[in-house]
């Protein structure tokens, strides 16, 4: 099933790569103004459109989407989730469908994700590093994206994605999946490719803001548990995106302006980030940018976290769009 909002060309060419691999499927669109269910209809699948009057979200989209496909075809052991801005590959399809069916454990699987201009900017070629994961059963469960395939019977059991979950929905249900006892595998086989198409740094820090408030949200869902989801990564955020430059500015005056000594951190920490990168094999330029964006990353992730805290307190969750 594949989901969308305002993709125009790229939501052709998904539907395509859906089309051609032949198995049954269905559009869900978000209230997209530039013809998408239109489109849609022309490949002759069916395009639901989500209830305005609702906050939008992916979680709201793919569960909308499970329900109808499920209900026209109650045979389906398996679902393959897929956001418009993405192509399917060929034969994942089948090597997906094999994964999940030897091992019963197994809940869902994904493969590798190709990002198709990581070359187009350095924003691109973040999202293509943060696509690159090792073979095996996952621990870290962020990395689980909304492309993958899931065994329906078990996203039915846990009533899929949380609604209000508007970033990192994805990870979430891989938390609940991983407390009841379930396995998400990634396997070496081209799954999708992915079209970020992220050209300034504004759409990158709207993103990084996005995964602030995911880690803000999972924390507050799951910290708790034997997981502890996320209790690091908002640790993290708190002390370098908002703490410590407010300890140094609060210090200034008193210290004669020594606290700007803290600030020396910021070089320690971007320096373990290059060297954990380089251990895991990135080469010597993609280290260097991949730590150095980490790094900006942190203060844009406070905003995101605070940006939750407020949307806690008022009890509405608005998604933040970064296209």
């Amino acid at each position: 099933m594949v989901i969308g909002r305002n993709e125009g060309e790229r939501l052709v060419q998904c539907l395509e790569t859906v089309v051609r691999s032949g198995v049954p499927a269905v559009y869900v669109d978000s209230a997209s103004s530039d013809g998408s269910v239109a489109a849609a209809a022309s490949f002759g699948l069916p395009a639901i459109e989500l209830d305005r009057s609702r906050p939008m979200s992916a979680a709201r989209a793919r569960n909308a989407g499970f329900e109808h496909l499920t209900s026209l075809h109650p045979e389906l052991r398996f679902v393959q989730f897929l956001d418009g801005d993405c192509t399917l590959l060929q034969g994942w399809i089948e090597a997906g469908a094999r994964a999940l069916a030897e091992n019963a454990r197994r809940s869902a699987v994904i493969g590798d994700l190709i990002e198709r201009d990581a070359a187009g900017s350095v924003y691109n070629r973040l999202c293509a590093l943060e696509w690159r994961i090792a073979p095996g059963d996952l621990v870290n469960y962020g990395v689980l994206g909304g492309i993958s395939m899931m065994r329906a019977d078990v996203f039915r059991k846990l009533e899929g994605f949380r609604p209000d979950v508007i970033a990192g929905e994805d990870s979430e249900l891989a938390v609940r999946m991983q407390l009841a006892g379930f396995l998400i595998t990634k396997i070496d086989v081209p799954m999708a490719t992915h079209d970020a198409n992220m050209r300034s740094f504004r759409q990158w820090w709207r993103r990084a803001v996005r995964a602030g408030h995911a880690i803000g949200q999972r924390a507050d869902l799951h910290g708790g548990s034997a997981v502890r989801d996320c209790i690091r990564e908002r640790r993290s955020t708190l002390f370098w995106g908002l703490g410590l430059p407010l300890a140094i500015a609060a210090a200034l005056l008193p210290t004669g302006g020594a606290s700007l000594w803290l600030l020396a951190g910021y070089p320690l920490l971007w320096l373990r980030i290059w060297l954990r990168r380089l251990r895991i094999g990135s080469g010597g330029m993609d280290a260097v940018l991949y730590a150095t964006f980490v790094l900006l990353g942190k203060f844009a992730n406070a905003v995101g976290l605070l940006r939750f805290f407020a949307n806690r307190l008022a009890g509405r969750y608005e998604i933040i769009e970064y296209k």
